[in-house]
């Protein structure tokens, strides 16, 4: 049975690698946990090496330049890898180069160099849904009649985040995710590469390899994250232990932000398809 753990510290010998979310362990998208950066730079400090593994659907350049933006110390993490970089690898794998794109134009670095031509709905070989147009004023809703239509072509649709939600400094957001999951709904196929799928750990074990100089065995590795779906179940498939979040995507479902009643936290953990060693309200050393 999962319970509270009291600090990072408390666990940390058992392991000699971490993989941590971004969005809701290290940051809320407008501040940066210093709890969680202090955890992080400790445990490299003492342990080994942490990753940071995030299902933003950029390269891992352009989160880098954001967390440096939010003033993330770069001593806190060894490497960053994103949905973004291995949904480049898929769209590449495709052979398919008239791409339909939705999401906000910001995510356009994405295609850089993969030689596609982004292309209207009619046009349209592959679709990559990187999130909403517009997340601040857009539902799943506004995309129903898109979504039908491109699902009735059976066009493959790969979701460059698997994230139905975020929460950004207080206010959830819709992202990819709540989309392709519209899209299977209309009998539509989709290809998710983010978390909790395996091609982002593939990529994120060999960062973590590459930091540690030799292999790491899975038994030595820790997943820290925030969501069930995503952090929590892929750390199920992959068995790897995995550390909750809880004042991240799911703190409401918990009771107050900042003290989260244990039972309903060890009570959901025990009904979901995770295997997570054990709780915090948020990261900390």
């Amino acid at each position: 049975m999962s319970s509270r753990i009291p600090g990072l510290s408390a666990i940390a010998p058992r392991y000699k690698g971490v993989l941590s979310d971004i969005w809701g362990v290290l940051h809320n998208g407008v501040h940066y946990n210093e709890d969680a950066v202090q955890a992080l730079t400790q445990f490299r400090k003492e342990v080994g090496p942490v990753v940071l593994i995030t299902n933003a659907p950029r390269p891992s350049g352009p989160i880098r330049e954001q967390l440096d933006g939010l003033n993330v110390p770069h001593a806190c993490y060894d490497d960053i890898v994103t949905s973004g970089d291995v949904t480049r690898d898929a769209l590449a794998a495709t052979g398919k180069s008239k791409l339909f794109h939705i999401g906000p134009e910001r995510d356009f670095p994405l295609y850089e160099g993969l030689g596609l031509s982004l292309v209207g709905e009619e046009e349209a070989e592959i679709i990559c849904c990187t999130g909403l147009f517009d997340d601040n004023s857009e539902t799943p809703d506004d995309y129903d009649e898109m979504l039908q239509s491109l699902a009735k072509r059976q066009l493959p649709f790969i979701c460059a985040n698997p994230d139905r939600v975020v929460d950004k400094g207080g206010k959830m957001l819709y992202c990819a995710g709540a989309l392709a999951d519209r899209f299977e709904a209309y009998g539509g196929e989709t290809f998710l590469v983010g978390k909790p799928q395996s091609p982002i750990y593939d990529a994120s074990i060999a960062a973590l390899n590459r930091a540690n100089g030799n292999p790491i065995d899975k038994s030595g590795i820790l997943i820290i994250g925030d969501s069930l779906p995503t952090d929590m179940r892929g750390g199920h498939y992959q068995k790897i232990d995995s550390l909750f979040i809880t004042a991240g995507i799911h703190a409401e479902d918990f009771g107050p932000a900042d003290t989260p009643d244990d039972s309903r936290v060890t009570l959901r953990l025990g009904h979901e398809d995770v295997d997570s060693i054990g709780f915090m309200t948020r990261l900390a050393w």
